[in-house]
């Protein structure tokens, strides 16, 4: 594995491009803002109805539509939802794109099931921090950066992998690592993760954990508290020092307990499931059911966050957080 810092790249690759971050999103806000930042001279390219306007404008930056800010690009970095992508490749960046732009995603899920095409004579790279947008960016003004995933789908220039690395320097990559990789193995781990582990599979744990002890008798708040609120703190000696380091932190009764019961929560059944789920990622099943789902009107999603937001852990969550105003204050993430 290659890992790659400030000192690695050729900055004035970057430079010297004018960019194009089409969509003002999680990553979109971060990616145009870092840039900014970085002295980089970038528009961002949205839809004539985004809500996401006037906040790029408050944030100093300039605002067109998507077809003219990708006229103007040498880069155009897409980072609208991957469900929009295709239509917008097609629609506004096929009849727009300057010969010699290159093409940059923060996520290699179109290209690698082959939903977005690109010619062969152009520069396909990726750019994919590995946090949340809002983490890409707090990251930033705070000095530091998020580690960055690098990878080349087509080299037509023969230098879009010095490309994406200066472009992952400039968003703040190259202060924490930037790690080369490709296109499929960003897809398919990254969907892996989210899918078993850090959304699907904790949010399942979680809510199992506080249905179990809510139908044994015990008070709602509890069951939040154990099964949700300290979850953070678990996670914060994860990220801190890895598992070991959670392992020292909590008491000898939880590290004894958790050791010895962990395996009985994640069984081989669950571990087979696990090869399952990769399963269908790597056969581009599950691409193929959410490119149908979306076709369709997203109605699983949309079903399915009713009933997520119908859940008895969010109104005890929404009771007990409002005790503590400090959660409020801070939040990086708000429904707008």
């Amino acid at each position: 594995m290659q890992v790659f810092y400030d000192k690695d790249a050729d900055f004035s690759l970057i430079k010297k491009s004018r960019v194009a971050v089409i969509g003002y999103g999680s990553q979109g806000h971060a990616h145009a803002n870092n840039l900014k930042d970085s002295g980089i001279d970038v528009r961002v390219g949205l839809l004539p109805n985004s809500k996401s306007r006037e906040k790029a404008r408050a944030a100093g930056l300039p605002v067109m539509d998507v077809g003219l800010a990708v006229q103007e690009a040498d880069l155009v970095m897409l980072l609208a939802p991957d469900e929009h992508q295709p239509k917008i490749y097609q629609s506004e960046i096929v009849p727009n794109i300057r010969p010699t732009a290159a093409l940059a995603f923060g996520h290699g899920f179109n290209i690698h099931f082959g939903l977005i095409s690109p010619p062969p004579e152009m520069d396909v790279i990726m750019v994919a921090p590995k946090g949340p947008g809002h983490s890409v960016r707090s990251a930033y003004v705070a000095g530091g950066g998020v580690p960055m995933l690098a990878a080349v789908h087509q080299d037509a220039s023969g230098s879009a992998a010095d490309l994406a690395l200066a472009y992952a320097v400039a968003i703040g990559g190259g202060r924490a690592g930037v790690i080369q990789t490709s296109f499929r193995e960003e897809t398919e781990t990254d969907l892996f993760g989210e899918q078993a582990v850090l959304c699907g599979g904790l949010t399942s744990l979680v809510q199992a954990g506080y249905e179990t002890l809510v139908e044994a008798g015990y008070a709602p708040e509890m069951a939040y508290f154990e099964c949700l609120h300290e979850l953070k703190l678990i996670v914060d000696f994860f990220y801190e020092g890895g598992i070991g380091n959670m392992w020292h932190t909590v008491s000898n009764t939880a590290e004894y307990g958790g050791l010895t019961r962990g395996s009985r929560i994640i069984t081989e059944e669950t571990r087979a499931e696990m090869r399952r789920i990769l399963g269908e990622i790597q056969r581009g099943e599950f691409a193929r059911e959410f490119v149908a789902e979306n076709s369709a009107g997203a109605p699983v999603i949309q079903a399915m966050r009713s009933l997520g937001r119908e859940h008895p852990i969010e109104a005890v969550g929404r009771k007990l957080r409002a005790m503590m105003p400090w959660i409020e204050k801070n939040r990086m993430v708000n429904d707008s």
